[in-house]
């Protein structure tokens, strides 16, 4: 992996000014260099390019090879001044490796779960039927049911709302005459929701009670939200699938697999804390 981002850029740029070599057949065990007894290989290269941010991945092929080569070089060269290997790299590698086999596991998994024949039903679960509506409202809030109603029945014979409720209201969206903008359905709390959804539009609800204090509401419209189109949220879906069969398959492992877990009264999650991996022998 490369330890430092900052070195590769400074590689990449140095030998951009370099013209291309021709290029000859090679495979992934082709040695591009040689550092003391370590050869670096083309498989190595590719290792690097897999690991690097995105940003690293555009980078054309001519600048970016010799900057992961010029890396792995200096990596060798440090890595052989090193005197005395510590124990805990081991540890490390040993993580790394399982990491990596878990990894290709799941992405197998995930690749076979979400199928398009899969994608589609649980597209079609989950978004046909008919569509979900969305509300435009306004609201004045007061305090006690009594203001309420003088304002519903001030409202009803004509008054106007945006100006009543800039006047009278005491929520946050007052001094925008109530305006609540769209909302779908869950957005607001259940009176509130329950109040709206039983309104016509431009109708003057009775007062509504939450735990706010007391609502005059007046729905503005309704209107029908369209589904995403399948491509929209394909690469959610295809996550959701994907995660489902790994739990699946981790559930039919362990019950297969003898797992034990040392309990915390032996070994105390402080470990975290008091104990080095450099103190490893």
């Amino acid at each position: 992996m490369v330890f430092s981002h900052p070195i590769l850029r400074a590689s990449i740029v140095a030998f951009a000014l370099v013209s291309p070599v021709a290029a000859q057949e090679t495979s992934l065990s082709s040695v591009v260099a040689t550092v003391g007894n370590d050869q670096i290989t083309v498989a190595h290269v590719l290792d690097v390019k897999r690991l690097l941010p995105q940003q690293y991945q555009t980078i054309p092929d001519n600048v970016l090879f010799p900057g992961i080569v010029d890396q792995l070089v200096r990596q060798a060269l440090l890595a052989q001044s090193l005197d005395e290997e510590p124990a805990w790299i081991n540890v490390s590698l040993e993580n790394e490796k399982r990491n990596l086999r878990s990894d290709l596991v799941m992405r197998e998994i995930q690749s076979s779960a979400a199928t398009k024949e899969a994608l589609k039903e649980l597209y079609d679960e989950r978004y046909a039927g008919p569509a979900e509506q969305e509300y435009s409202a306004a609201h004045i809030l007061v305090e006690t049911e009594e203001k309420a109603a003088e304002l519903v029945q001030l409202l009803r014979d004509g008054a106007d709302f945006g100006e009543t409720a800039k006047e009278h209201s005491t929520g946050p969206s007052g001094p925008r005459g109530g305006d609540l903008g769209w909302f779908g359905k869950g957005q607001m709390v259940p009176p509130f929701e329950q109040a709206v959804m039983s309104m016509e539009p431009e109708a003057i609800s009775d007062p509504v009670q939450t735990q706010f204090g007391w609502h005059v509401i007046r729905l503005n419209e309704i209107r029908d939200v369209q589904p995403p189109a399948f491509e929209e949220v394909e690469a959610e879906l295809a996550n959701e699938l994907g995660n489902r069969a790994i739990e699946k398959r981790l559930a039919e492992l362990e019950s297969t697999t003898s797992v034990q877990r040392v309990p915390e009264d032996e070994i105390s999650p402080e470990v975290l804390s008091t104990l080095k991996l450099s103190d490893l022998e």
